[in-house]
């Protein structure tokens, strides 16, 4: 796969939690969780989370905006590698025109009771997706942040 920095189409978060790999992990791939974090502000909600974790099973996700309004999508898991690595397609379901994603979530244990994080999304097609997925995945790592604190 190339770099996130020479593809065009991807954006690549990182951040640095204080929880082992394994609970991140647990994280990316526990509906409870899911539910928990998710979202990508602290005032929606995630009402639905569904996880069939294997390679070929689906995962699906639906988001509530403070509004009421549910935003949804889902995927299909690609690479499973407990605790260090997951990767899995997504498309919404709203019908735009974005096509299928790629989601790739690597771990790395830093030896100190930290885990760094490296989202890499692929798949979005032009500058203001990139800018709107950003958003959405800063929001949703400060949430996994609050809900790995508890």
């Amino acid at each position: 796969m190339t770099d996130a920095s020479s593809d065009p189409t991807a954006i690549r978060i990182e951040r640095t939690f204080r929880a082992t790999p394994e609970s991140v992990f647990a994280a990316w791939t526990s509906e409870k969780m899911l539910r928990r974090w998710y979202q990508p502000a602290a005032d929606w909600d995630t009402p639905v989370a569904e996880v069939d974790l294997r390679v070929g099973g689906k995962i699906r996700l639906v988001m509530r905006t403070p509004n009421g309004e549910d935003i949804s999508g889902g995927g299909e898991y690609i690479e499973i590698s407990p605790p260090h690595r997951l990767v899995f397609t997504w498309a919404w379901d709203q019908g735009d025109a974005r096509g299928t994603q790629r989601i790739e979530v690597d771990l790395t244990d830093n030896g100190d009771g930290t885990t760094t994080a490296v989202l890499t999304n692929r798949g979005l097609v032009d500058e203001a997706s990139r800018e709107d997925h950003r958003d959405g995945w800063e929001g949703s790592f400060d949430n996994l942040e609050r809900a790995l604190a508890q």
